[in-house]
């Protein structure tokens, strides 16, 4: 692995902590005081920090620095976390992304921004809250140079050993860098026990030995006491631990940080020193200074530290490499075992016993993939299930009997492609909490660049969907958050003088229903003024003066391309685009968008989605000679019209009844324009199905064909979009067959026009 490989995963792990660090954040901003949670944000920052001075990312390791300082004060309790702490410290957390980003894709950021919050978090630290004017010119601290190694110098004695050849050694840190320690400091003992966990998840105790030393004046002893014979050794145990008398001025929780990452993964014990001085111990054992150099961790590669760790004895031609570190206890362990080449049967079981005890505890582990080699591997499964069907069909067309072997094998072999095909998709199946949380910084800048206060709540971030319609969603989701917030909600003085809250609340949920994703952006805002909209369509001839139009049309009409309320153009929104591109982008995914308003009290957009883009399960219909699938998930059940439950309603409508209740009758022949007149509902098949927004529907098709998955092929990107169609997709013979959009259908058949659907749709 290359260091750009390594970079990039720096960069990904990045990504993450950001992520935990907002989430923490916006959970102290609602009030949240968990310990954990304080240091879950402590961590995210401390890591970007670490792993940015390892890259020389100097301007990302300064502003982290800072940040850092200030949230061990919110930590140590010597700051309270209020409301205006937690806006500059979210505020921080946009700049450190920002850094962040500029480190990896080479722009620029806001320097006057920078440091003005650095000024903002150096006077927090200090407990005073600067003035928001009050911005510094100063540019951002930069990290301090690395003091060099001191010298090392040779130990004279040689290493006593007992009879397994192993003896346990106390390392000595001389002055390792940083400044000269004052002699006359407060003592501490610590006793740190690492556990197997620590170096099974990439912890290395050399390196936080070495981050102790730079403390203060410090003394180690190595105790193996528990280190058994090479028969009993486990190449992924944990046998070694250390007694460490440190002088310092830093103070216990200076001490038990530099542990905070592998305290969950050892026994910590630290308490102030009982008239110890550095060298001494309360073993038995004499000391035995050796020279560590640590200095190769600071430039080199952390792999390569046991090799530093080396005792120099009197005798040079028995120079003694005995300083074993607990880092290459894997190492020594697995040279061994290829010494000890005759296990008994009860060591062997014993191994095999605690590589399948490992394997279990490493369960949850993950991996990161390319994300092309997870879509070519969609593809192929996309392939596999139109084969599969095209072999199942010609078996069908070929043996009638249903009992030969070939059938018995192509319904495992469908059985085994349905698998394969779900645990696919449940790859690419991902929470769309990243998406909910980039909304979170949107609203902040849009709330301050609008003098307005508003809360963000999110709800269901861990709903999980396909990872190309999250990628899809950042942009429509975007546009609407910044409507909600520049047009929904209304400034506080008019909220106070309406009698609300000053501070406007913007909900986004998730959740799952009838095999689609929903996605809610509602706001206690003002609501939709229908009479300022139908002016507005009037008078950009989008409408005709004596148009009868519902409440729900004129609220669909801020859909129209061109069309905004705004007085001004401003640099938010108001320029004529932005709700027509959200509508053209949710149907681009197979989705609906619906709007509910009350004047007064807000608005509700409802977004539904397909949980993937790639496969669904289908039901294959006949109408008018022509074949199309509908989506399982929208159909409840399926009946066989009789004459006597079907009722006329008007002149052009009809009804069913089911089960003591009438439902609306629709031809789908005639809705998509495949026949001219009305079919004969007792001479076909009833499809009963749900949609967003319209409630019940029956779909009356000719026959049913029967139920299979099949692979979704987009429409517009390979011809262009059909009003009533959804997509299309390719049978088990070959042909080519449309998938229905059943909320297009069923909005027909209430009045709406499919025609001024596509021309909606079409304007781009």
């Amino acid at each position: 692995m290359d260091m750009n490989e390594i970079k990039e995963i720096f960069f990904q792990e990045c990504e993450e902590q950001l992520a935990e660090l907002e989430s923490g954040l916006l959970k102290m901003n609602d009030g949240d005081r968990d310990p954990e949670t304080v240091n879950a944000v402590f961590r995210a920052v401390h890591s970007i920090k670490g792993g940015a001075g390892a890259f020389g990312l100097d301007d990302l390791v300064a502003f982290a620095h800072v940040f850092e300082t200030t949230l061990d004060c919110v930590r140590s309790n010597k700051l309270e976390p209020t409301q205006d702490v937690l806006k500059v410290m979210l505020k921080s957390a946009d700049v450190l992304a920002d850094l962040t980003n500029a480190a990896r894709d080479g722009g620029s950021v806001d320097e006057s921004r920078s440091r003005g919050l650095v000024k903002e978090l150096e006077a927090l630290a200090h407990g005073e809250l600067p003035s928001p004017s009050a911005v510094s010119e100063a540019p951002a601290p930069k990290p301090a140079p690395k003091a060099a190694p001191a010298p090392v110098v040779a130990a004279p004695a040689p290493v006593p050993t007992d009879d397994s050849g192993f003896q346990p050694i106390p390392f000595s840190f001389d002055d390792f860098g940083g400044e000269e320690k004052p002699v006359d400091l407060p003592a501490y003992e610590v006793i740190f026990k690492p556990r197997f966990e620590l170096y099974s998840k990439g912890n290395d105790a050399t390196l936080l030995l070495r981050d102790l030393s730079r403390l203060g004046e410090m003394s180690i002893y190595c105790n193996a006491d528990a280190l058994p014979g090479l028969d009993e050794l486990d190449p992924e145990g944990a046998y070694f631990f250390w007694n460490i008398t440190i002088k310092t001025d830093k103070g216990e929780d200076a001490i038990r940080t530099v542990f905070e990452f592998a305290e969950w993964d050892c026994d910590l014990t630290v308490k102030p020193a009982e008239d110890s001085q550095p060298g001494e111990t309360n073993e038995e054992l004499p000391m035995i200074p050796v020279p560590f150099d640590l200095s190769i961790l600071d430039d080199g590669d952390a792999s390569e530290a046991p090799a530093a760790a080396e005792i120099k004895a009197n005798d040079a031609n028995s120079a003694v490499a005995a300083a074993e570190t607990a880092t290459n206890v894997t190492q020594m362990a697995a040279a061994a075992a290829r010494v000890e080449k005759k296990e008994s049967a009860a060591a062997a079981a014993a191994a095999a016993a605690n590589a399948a005890a490992q394997n279990n505890a490493a369960a949850g582990q993950t991996i990161r993939v390319d994300l092309d080699r997870v879509d070519r591997l969609i593809n192929l499964v996309g392939e596999l299930v139109i084969n599969q069907a095209m072999l199942s069909q010609s078996v069908i067309e070929n043996d009638t009997t249903g009992t030969s072997s070939i059938n018995m094998g192509l319904e495992e072999l469908q059985q085994l492609t349905r698998e394969i095909q779900d645990s696919v998709m449940a790859i690419r199946a991902q929470p769309v909490k990243p998406v909910f949380q980039r909304m979170s910084r949107i609203v902040r800048e849009i709330a301050d660049m609008t003098g307005k206060s508003i809360r963000l709540i999110t709800e269901g971030e861990n709903t999980e969907v396909d990872k190309t319609v999250i990628d899809k969603l950042a942009e429509p989701l975007t546009h609407m958050i910044r409507n909600a917030v520049d047009h929904g909600i209304e400034t506080p003085e008019k909220r106070a003088a309406a009698g609300k809250n000053t501070e406007g609340t913007v909900r986004l949920t998730a959740k799952h229903r009838s095999g689609r994703i929903l996605i809610e952006l509602a706001d206690d805002g003002a609501g939709i003024n229908r009479e300022k909209v139908r002016q507005k369509a009037i008078a950009n001839d989008l409408i005709s003066p004596d148009a009868n139009l519902s409440d729900e049309e004129i609220d669909n009409l801020i859909f129209l391309p061109g069309f905004s309320t705004a007085d001004k153009i401003s640099d938010i929104s108001g320029r004529g685009v932005g709700m027509d591109v959200v509508k053209r982008s949710i149907q681009a995914l197979g989705g609906r968008i619906n709007i509910t308003s009350r004047p007064g009290q807000g608005s509700v957009f409802t977004m539904s989605l397909p949980l993937t883009l790639a496969v669904l399960d289908g039901m294959v219909v006949t109408v008018a000679g022509q074949t199309l699938v509908v989506p399982l998930t929208a159909i409840v059940e399926t009946l066989q019209p009789e004459a006597a439950a079907i009722h006329s309603f008007g002149a052009n409508h009809r009804l069913i009844s089911i089960r003591n209740s009438f439902c609306p009758l629709v031809d789908v022949g005639r809705i998509l324009n495949f026949r001219a007149t009305q079919a004969n509902p007792v001479e076909g098949v009833a499809l009963l199905v749900e949609s967003e927004g319209g409630g019940q529907r029956a779909l009356m098709v000719d026959a049913i064909q029967g139920q299979r998955q099949v692979v979704i092929k987009s429409l517009e990107a390979n011809y262009t979009h059909v009003p009533g169609i959804a997509a299309a997709t390719i049978l088990g013979d070959g042909r080519v067959a449309l998938i229905l959009d059943v909320d297009a259908v069923v909005g027909a058949s209430r009045g709406q026009s499919l025609k001024a659907e596509m021309s909606l749709a079409a304007v781009g």
